[in-house]
C-alpha cells in the first residue's frame, strides 16, 4: 500500500526543524522517483483501436529554391492534412485532407488537391452511389509565405507547366453547366464518351491570374515552358459554341487555333521539350466501325494544321499495322526524333457468334511460348501491347522505321537524340523453358539503326541484363555465367571484360539459391559515356569502357570497413553524372546495420568523407534544383519516420514531428543479437523487447523469419492491421519477446537450413533467464509459412506456432501455376527461392524430404494455417492438405480462409481481423488467456457473417 507524503510528514511532527527540512527534500525526491517509475510502469499497451490514427509522412517535396517544403501527414485511415513550412520551421500553413501537392517552378506558389472528407466518401459507399455521385476533390492553390488558400472546387484533375507558374485543371463532367435542352435527342447528342462529354478545362496563370476555360475536353496537355496549352474536344453534335476537335491555345496571346477537326478518340498528347512541336494519337472513324485504327498526328507552331505522319498503308507501316492508341508517344531531348508504339491492327469481332450456342475453353499446347493461364493473366496488356517505331519529323519524306515488333519486342532508347542505334531484346525461340529456368534467362541482343531499320546482333544467346548507355556509345550487359560486366563499342563493334581485372566478385557473394548469382548493379554513366559506375559488394568502381581500365572510386574502404555504398541520385532528372560533381553516397554498416552518408567529388583521388553514420535508417535524399537544401526522413524503431531539412546532414532542422501519442504506450527496443549454429555459421537476428523490460521476469517470445531481415535493424514497425506479417510492435507491447532471426541456406534443403539457424538463434536466447523457454511461439508468411510447417515436423520446443500461406507439400506444389502472374512454379524449386535444385524425377528424395505433409504425424505443436482462396502466389489447397492431414491426425490445428483474398490480405477489414485473431491464439497458448470462441468451437457457416467468436470463453 502507498503511504502518502502528508502521512510521511505528520509521522516525524517531532523533529526538529533541521532535520525536518532534510527529510522532506529526501521524501520530495522518492516520491518524484516513484511518481516517474510510476508513470513508466502506467504506459499503456498498444491495441487494435490505435491502427487508424496512426501516421506517416508521405509526398514530401522541396522548392527549387530550397527554401520551402511540404509534406503530408497522412493517418492510415482518416483525413490527411498537407503540411507547407519554411525550412527552417518557422512558418507552418496546414491545409486539411490534401494529399497531393507540388511546387510551381518559381517556388511562389504550391497547387494541391484536397479530398472529400473521409466520412462522407464512406457514406456515399454505404449508400452505394454512383461514382458520379460521390464527393469530388477541390483544388487549392496557396500563395507561399502569404499563406492565403484560394479554392475551386470539383476537379478531376491538374497538371502544372513544368518551368512556369502555369495551371490547367480539368472539372468532372457531371459538374459543368447540362444543356438547356433536355429533348432524348439532344441528350444522345452529348454522349460521346460519356465519362468525359461535358467536362470544363481551365488554365490559369497564377501571377496574373489570367484565366480562361473552354468546355468538351477529353484530354489535355501544356508545354514546358507554359506557354501552349493543347486540348482535344468532343463537342454535342449541334453545338454552336465549340467544335469537335484537337485545339491549341496560346497562353500568352489569348488566341485559339483548331489545328485538327473532327469527333474522334483523341489520345497521348505531347510536346517538344521546347514547346513548339506537338504530337497526338487519334482515331476518327464511324462510331460503329468494328476495327478502330489511330493515326499519328503532327503539329509545328509555324503552321495551322495538324498533319497525319503514321497510319495504315503509309510509307514504312507494316501490312496490316497501324499506330497504336495505347503506345506510349514522346520527343527525344532536342525534338529531332518523334517515338511513338505501332501494332497489328486487330480483327474484327465477329458478331454472328451466339454467345450461349459456342464452346467456351483453353487450348493448351505444348509449342506455345507461354502457357495459357500466363496467356490469359497478360491478355488485355496483349491487346494494348505495342512496338515502338520512330519519325524524324525534320526529314522531308518522315519516313516511318519500325524498330521493334513481335520477333524483337523490348526496345532501349539513348538518351543521347544523335544517338544512331537502338538497344533490342528478344527471348524468341527461348520461352518454353522459363517455365523451368524463369523469366529472362535467355536473350538475344540487336543494334537497330534508328534511320533504316537496319538489324545488327551483337550477342546470341545469353543469361544476361543489358543496358545502353545515356550517350548511346556503348551497350553494357552483365553475364551471369562468367559474372563479369561486358561492354560493346558500337562504334567499332569492340567487346571488353569490364570488371575481370578488377579481381572482385561482381555477382551476389552471398548467394544461396542454385541458380547464377545476380548483379550487384549499376551506378550510373559519367558524362559523355566517359565512365560506367559499378558496384560490388561493397564498393563503385568507375570503369572505362573503351579500355576496361578500372578505378575504385570509393578506394576500397566499403570492403576494408564492411560498408555497404551506393551512389545516392539525389535529382531525379539526372540522366548522368557530371564531373568535378559531388558524389552523396548511401551507406549501410554490414556487420552492426548502422545507416549513413559518405560524399566524394567525381574524380577526386582522396577517399570518400564520412558525414554521418548512425544507428538510425535514413530515406534517399530530395535535393532542392537550385540550392544546396536536401529533405529526407530519418527514424529507427524507436522513431517514426520524420521529414529534416539539411544542407550538409550535420546541422539539421526536423520539420515534422508525427505521433506524439506513440509516448503514451507501452513501446519497445531493438537490438542485434548474433550466435554460432550447429555447423559453424556465423548467425545474426534482431530481438525486439518491450520497453519495460525488466530482466527479472520471465516473457514469451515469438521468432518471426522469412529469409534475412537483420538489415531492418533499424526500420520503424508503426501499429498496423496485419496482412500477413506478424505486427512486431504489437506484440512486443503487448509483452512479448520477438526475435527475427537471419536464415542462410544449402540447397536441397531449405527445411533443414531453417532448422540450422532458427532453432540454433532459439536454443541461444533461451540460455537467458528471462526468455519462459515453456512458452515459445513462431509465425511466418508464405516462404516463413512454409518453414513454421516444417519446424513443428522437426521440434517439439514450440508452444504454438502460425503459418501464413504455406506450402505443405512440395510435390503437388512444384508442377502448379502461380495464378497471379499465370507461371508455372518448376523454376521457383529448381533456380530460386524453394531452392531444391533438381527436377522432381531427379531427386523425389528431396521434394519429399522437405514436404512438412509426409512428416505431420510428429507434430505436437498447435498450429494455426492462413490460406486464402484468392491467392495467386501459394495454391491455397496446400493450406487445405496440413489442414485435412493434421485433423486427421487429431492435432489441434485451425485454418483462415478469407474469402476472395490474397497470398497477403488486401481489405483493411480482413487486416483488423486477423490482427485480432493472432494476438488471441498467442495470448491463449503462450500467456495462458482464455480460449477465445472461435478457437475453442469455431463458428459455424450458418452463423458466418453473424458471429465472429471472438468472445473468451468463461
Amino acid at each position: 500500500m502507498r503511504i502518502s507524503a502528508r502521512d510521511k510528514i505528520l509521522a516525524y511532527l517531532n523533529l526538529n526543524a533541521a532535520v525536518m527540512k532534510k527529510i522532506l527534500l529526501s521524501v520530495f525526491v522518492l516520491f518524484t522517483f516513484l511518481d516517474a517509475a510510476a508513470q513508466k510502469i502506467a504506459k499503456k499497451p498498444l491495441d487494435h483501436s490505435v491502427y487508424d490514427g496512426w501516421q506517416s509522412v508521405e509526398n514530401e517535396r522541396i522548392s527549387n529554391d530550397g527554401k520551402w517544403a511540404l509534406y503530408v501527414i497522412k493517418p492510415q485511415e482518416g483525413d490527411a492534412s498537407l503540411v507547407i513550412t519554411d525550412t527552417k520551421n518557422t512558418s507552418k500553413f496546414l491545409v486539411s485532407r490534401a494529399d497531393t501537392a507540388r511546387f510551381t517552378s518559381d517556388s511562389k506558389y504550391v497547387v494541391l488537391l484536397i479530398r472529400p472528407f473521409f466520412k462522407d466518401t464512406r457514406q456515399a459507399k454505404i449508400k452505394k452511389k454512383k461514382p458520379v455521385e460521390f464527393p469530388k476533390d477541390t483544388l487549392g492553390i496557396v500563395t507561399v509565405g502569404k499563406y492565403n488558400l484560394e479554392k475551386v472546387p470539383a476537379i478531376k484533375s491538374f497538371k502544372i507547366a513544368e518551368k512556369a507558374p502555369v495551371v490547367a485543371y480539368l472539372s468532372p463532367a457531371d459538374s459543368v453547366k447540362k444543356p438547356t435542352d433536355t429533348s432524348k435527342k439532344a441528350i444522345a447528342a452529348t454522349v460521346a464518351p460519356p465519362t468525359r462529354d461535358g467536362a470544363e478545362l481551365t488554365v490559369r496563370q497564377l501571377i496574373t491570374g489570367k484565366t480562361r476555360s473552354f468546355e468538351y475536353v477529353s484530354e489535355y496537355q501544356l508545354t514546358k515552358n507554359g506557354k501552349l496549352l493543347a486540348f482535344a474536344v468532343t463537342a454535342p453534335r449541334k453545338s454552336k459554341v465549340f467544335k469537335s476537335g484537337l485545339y491549341v491555345y496560346d497562353i500568352d496571346n489569348d488566341t485559339l487555333k483548331k489545328v485538327s477537326t473532327g469527333r474522334g478518340n483523341y489520345r497521348n498528347l505531347v510536346f517538344d521539350d521546347a514547346g513548339k512541336q506537338l504530337a497526338f494519337t487519334a482515331e476518327k472513324n464511324p462510331e460503329k466501325a468494328q476495327v478502330k485504327p489511330f493515326k499519328l498526328y503532327y503539329y509545328n507552331i509555324a503552321k495551322d494544321t495538324a498533319d497525319v505522319i503514321a497510319a495504315p498503308n503509309s510509307a514504312g507501316m507494316r501490312d496490316k499495322w497501324a499506330v497504336s492508341g495505347d503506345g506510349r508517344v514522346y520527343f527525344s531531348k532536342n525534338g529531332s526524333s518523334l517515338f511513338f508504339g505501332t501494332s497489328p491492327i486487330p480483327k474484327p469481332i465477329d458478331t454472328t457468334i451466339v454467345d450461349f450456342e459456342v464452346a467456351k475453353l483453353d487450348i493448351w499446347n505444348y509449342k506455345d511460348d507461354y502457357l495459357q493461364p500466363q496467356q490469359l493473366k497478360n491478355l488485355q496488356r496483349e491487346l494494348k501491347r505495342s512496338y515502338l517505331a520512330v519519325i524524324h519529323p525534320a526529314d522531308a519524306e518522315k519516313k516511318l522505321v519500325q524498330l521493334g515488333d513481335e520477333s524483337i519486342p523490348d526496345i532501349f532508347v539513348a538518351e543521347n537524340p544523335n544517338a544512331g542505334y537502338v538497344l533490342g531484346l528478344s527471348d524468341t525461340g527461348a520461352r518454353v523453358q522459363t517455365q523451368w529456368e524463369g523469366i529472362g534467362a535467355n536473350q538475344e541482343a540487336f543494334l537497330i539503326n534508328t534511320k533504316t531499320g537496319e538489324r545488327m546482333r551483337i550477342n546470341s544467346r545469353l543469361k544476361a541484363r543489358y543496358s545502353i548507355s545515356p550517350g548511346g556509345n556503348y551497350v553494357v550487359w552483365f553475364d551471369s555465367k562468367d559474372q563479369n560486366w561486358h561492354s560493346y563499342a558500337i562504334a567499332t563493334g569492340k567487346k571488353i571484360n569490364l570488371t575481370v581485372g578488377t579481381n572482385t566478385k561482381m555477382g551476389a557473394e552471398d548467394n544461396d539459391v542454385p541458380d547464377d548469382p545476380a548483379p550487384y548493379g549499376l551506378a550510373g554513366w559519367a558524362q559523355n559515356d566517359k565512365n560506367v559506375l559499378i558496384y560490388d559488394r561493397y564498393d563503385i568502381w568507375s570503369i572505362d569502357p573503351s579500355t576496361g581500365s578500372a578505378v575504385n572510386l570509393t578506394n576500397g574502404i566499403g570492403r576494408r570497413d564492411k560498408i555497404i555504398i551506393r551512389y545516392e541520385i539525389t535529382d531525379p532528372d539526372e540522366k548522368f553524372i557530371p564531373s568535378k560533381k559531388l558524389l552523396w553516397l548511401i551507406a549501410q554498416n554490414d556487420e552492426n546495420e548502422q545507416w549513413g552518408y559518405y560524399k566524394k567529388v567525381m574524380g577526386s583521388n582522396a577517399e570518400p568523407e564520412k558525414v554521418v553514420m548512425a544507428p538510425c535508417g535514413y530515406s534517399n535524399l530530395l535535393k532542392a534544383k537550385n540550392a544546396d537544401n536536401f529533405i529526407y526522413n530519418k527514424f529507427s524503431y524507436q522513431q517514426s519516420p520524420d521529414l529534416y531539412v539539411s544542407a550538409d546532414l550535420k546541422n539539421e532542422t526536423k520539420l515534422s514531428a508525427i505521433n506524439p501519442q506513440q509516448a503514451q504506450y507501452n513501446w519497445g527496443t531493438a537490438e542485434l543479437v548474433e550466435w554460432t549454429t550447429p555447423k559453424g555459421y556465423h548467425a545474426k537476428g534482431i530481438l525486439y523487447k518491450p520497453e519495460d523490460f525488466d530482466p527479472g521476469k520471465k516473457y514469451p517470445m515469438i521468432a518471426y523469419f522469412y529469409e534475412k531481415l537483420s538489415y531492418e535493424l533499424y526500420n520503424y514497425i508503426p501499429p498496423a492491421p496485419t496482412p500477413s506479417r506478424l505486427p512486431v510492435s504489437f506484440f512486443v507491447s503487448n509483452g512479448y519477446l520477438v526475435f527475427v532471426p537471419d536464415i542462410s541456406y544449402e540447397t536441397g534443403h531449405p527445411g533443414g537450413s531453417a532448422v540450422e539457424f532458427v532453432n540454433s538463434g532459439v536454443e541461444t536466447l533461451k540460455k537467458n533467464p528471462w526468455v519462459d523457454a515453456s512458452h515459445i511461439g513462431i509465425q511466418g508468411q508464405s516462404w516463413g509459412g512454409y518453414q513454421v510447417a516444417y519446424l513443428i515436423t522437426q521440434t517439439d520446443m514450440y508452444a504454438a506456432a502460425w503459418a501464413g500461406a504455406p506450402v505443405a507439400n512440395m510435390t503437388s506444389a512444384y508442377g502448379g501455376i502461380r495464378w497471379e502472374s499465370g507461371v508455372n512454379r518448376q523454376f521457383q524449386y529448381e533456380k530460386t527461392q524453394s531452392r531444391i535444385g533438381a527436377t522432381l524425377w531427379d531427386r523425389p528424395d528431396l521434394y519429399i524430404e522437405n514436404s512438412p505433409l509426409f512428416q505431420l504425424p510428429k507434430v505436437k505443436t498447435p498450429v494455426m494455417i492462413m490460406s486464402n482462396d484468392a491467392d495467386g502466389a501459394v495454391p491455397w489447397y496446400q493450406g487445405i492438405e496440413m489442414f485435412t492431414a493434421l485433423r486427421r491426425l487429431g492435432k489441434p490445428v485451425w485454418l483462415l480462409q478469407y474469402n476472395g483474398e490474397a497470398h497477403n490480405l488486401v481489405l483493411r477489414q480482413n487486416r483488423k481481423d486477423i490482427s485480432i485473431r493472432e494476438q488471441q491464439f498467442f495470448d491463449h497458448f503462450l500467456k495462458g488467456a482464455p480460449m477465445s470462441v472461435w478457437l475453442d468451437k469455431g463458428v459455424p457457416a450458418i452463423n458466418k457473417g453473424r458471429d465472429w467468436g471472438f468472445e473468451m470463453e468463461k
